[in-house]
């Protein structure tokens, strides 16, 4: 899962000088440029969903597989990047991967239905994998060891400013001009990307060798982690286990796992290093990082659905409600990475989730007349725990790691993150719908005709000229967006009190060494 080439005393492979001048600043524009490209496909389309689903004529739910395609095979494609890099030499993988992402980015865009987009957003996703951990390892050999730190700061902020302008690119592009431009707009910028990166770093491509790969494990990966992702995306159509589909999903993802986990720790090259797992920080840290990043990812998606769906915003305005969770996290983030190696990363994490927790907590108390700036308070706070949440986490996940398995851990890190925040994204959509029914069905039993205020409601309705049909489907519409505004709180509220939960685990861990580096820590924490 390395995405480094082989050391030098092995091979007799001689590392290229770093890059000076004009040369490294538009090697680091072009490297920083792909990071933010592939970052902003994460996020731009969470405020598209509405108009994708009824675009493609399925529910905004349905349209939530656009996002969770993308992350399962992005996922799947990362522990891939160490083994591609070394065949082909990072600077063709990195190159080719971008080319690849613009055709399947210019191929969604022409998606004619569901089915066709979902398809080419996994393309998307498996071509995507290497681009973040390839664009790290060639951004740190254009700069001297003593600024590495600076190096992976300036590529840190990109994945921090590409959150801020997915929703808002992604809401304006939608309400002015069409939804398939937000992934056209990934055209000129990888396009220029590709061609300013081969021009500077192809004579400083690194060593190839032929290595076996694990193919076996690598096709039981993508048959159970496909099939537990297939099963939570349609598991609420199909009524769960009342449907022999999803039961039949339920047992290919779990005996697939099973044959995976025995398979991987017996196969001399392992796609996925599972003996990382015997250290205590690894796992507590991978698994706070994990069921973190799934809250938060499935919470940064419920969020705009809900405003677009029952609260009349419109795609740019749900844009303008969840920018501001950037914001704070690119001026606190530098103070953290200053820091970490002087106070307790588990101080800085347990901080976080307790800031996750509140506020989950303020959005679990909105009601149909919130206003636009009682949404937009929360979201800004939310900075403040994203700033004191990966760097935190990672430094801990990767301490007492020898140098040479910093990749595999990394890489496997990444690759739990990814796949918990597509697993989160549909196991909170289902609850908030499955919520939103039992509401919906409790609400239901007070309109009657013998309820004074539903014959009040009727009676203005009538007089504002409705017929009964219409002033029936009115107080229906009312009651809807009540029961999906308190699925939301229900969603809200359980997410802040595992967030609260998940203190303990960190403290699970022993104090991270000092010996990790910012630049680690930062090279793992997207």
């Amino acid at each position: 899962m390395a995405s480094e080439p082989a050391p030098a005393a092995s091979s007799g492979y001689i590392h290229p000088p770093p890059l000076t001048g004009s040369a490294r600043l538009w090697g680091t524009l072009a490297l920083s440029a792909a990071t933010f490209m592939n970052v902003l496909d994460t996020s731009i389309a969470n405020v598209s969903l509405p108009a994708i689903a009824g675009d493609l004529g399925v529910s905004p739910n349905q349209g939530t597989w656009v996002i969770t395609s993308f992350g399962v095979a992005n996922a799947i494609a990362v522990p891939l990047t160490g083994w591609l890099s070394q065949r082909f030499g990072q600077v063709r993988l990195f190159t080719t991967s971008i080319i690849l992402f613009v055709i399947t980015s210019w191929l969604c865009g022409l998606a004619p239905n569901m089915t066709t987009l979902i398809f080419f957003r996994v393309l998307q996703g498996l071509v995507a994998g290497p681009m973040i951990p390839l664009s790290q390892a060639l951004l740190l050999s254009s700069y001297p060891r003593a600024l590495a730190g600076l190096a992976m700061a300036l590529w840190s902020m990109t994945t921090l400013v590409a959150p801020v302008m997915g929703p808002l690119l992604g809401g304006w592009i939608t309400d002015n001009i069409s939804w398939p431009w937000i992934f056209y707009i990934n055209i000129p910028v990888g396009f220029g990307a590709a061609f300013v990166t081969w021009s500077i770093f192809h004579k400083r491509e690194s060593m190839t060798k032929k290595l076996p790969i694990d193919s076996v494990g690598l096709a039981l990966l993508v048959i159970w982690v496909g099939s537990l992702q297939i099963m939570l995306d349609k598991g609420k159509e199909l009524d769960w286990f009342h449907s022999g589909e999803v039961v039949a999903l339920g047992v290919v993802a779990l005996v697939g796992m099973i044959a995976f986990v025995i398979w991987e720790l017996t196969e001399e090259h392992p796609v996925v290093d599972l003996t990382l797992f015997k250290r205590r920080n690894f796992w507590a840290g991978a698994l706070a990082l994990s069921i973190g990043y799934g809250l938060f990812f499935g919470n940064v998606v419920l969020l705009p659905l809900w405003l677009q769906q029952y609260m009349g915003y419109t795609a740019t305005q749900a844009g303008m409600i969840m920018a501001p969770v950037g914001l704070l996290a690119l001026l606190l983030s530098p103070v953290v990475g200053k820091n970490i190696g002087k106070v307790d990363p588990r101080k800085f994490a347990a901080f976080a989730f307790a800031v996750f927790a509140l506020v989950l907590w303020m959005r679990s108390n909105f009601n149909t007349q919130a206003d636009f700036t009682t949404i937009l308070i929360p979201t800004l706070i939310q900075g403040v725990a994203m700033a004191f949440f990966f760097i935190p986490l990672v430094t801990i996940t990767l301490s007492g790691i020898s140098p040479d398995r910093i990749p595999a851990a990394s890489g496997l890190s990444n690759f739990v993150r990814i796949v918990a925040g597509s697993f989160g994204t549909s196991i909170a959509t289902t609850i908030w719908q499955d919520r939103a029914a039992m509401h919906h069905a409790q609400l239901s039993e007070s309109v009657n005709l013998g309820s004074v205020a539903t014959n009040g409601a009727l009676s203005g309705l009538a007089s504002a000229g409705l017929t009964p049909d219409q002033a029936l489907g009115t107080i229906n519409r009312l009651v809807d967006q009540q029961a999906y505004m308190l699925a939301a709180s229900d969603v809200f509220y359980a997410s802040a009190l595992i967030f609260l939960l998940l203190i303990p685990l960190v403290f699970l861990t022993r104090p991270a060494q000092a010996g990790l580096g910012n630049a680690d820590a930062a090279a793992g924490a997207h």
